[in-house]
């Protein structure tokens, strides 16, 4: 089915009062956590990609993987 095909119809349009009234919902599995970073590290994370956000997740993703077997350092 092409989206030409698509029946619109019966799905009411999208107002203002409906976004007044949106909330927005983050799944638990895609949770917003801030990260500060270094403005030179930011600098480079931006400059590899437009999605550096993706980038910087993959990069901690492996080191993880790469270093479970590891004990992490005491909180200081």
């Amino acid at each position: 089915m092409t989206d030409e095909e698509i029946d619109y119809s019966d799905i009411p349009p999208l107002t203002e009062a409906f976004f007044e009234k949106a909330t927005l919902r983050i799944p638990a599995n895609q949770a917003r956590n801030l990260v500060q970073l270094e403005p030179d590290m930011m600098t480079w994370f931006q400059a590899q990609s437009s999605d550096y956000k993706a980038l910087i997740n993959l990069i901690l993703r492996r080191h993880i993987e790469a270093n479970r077997d590891t004990v992490p350092p005491a909180n200081s």
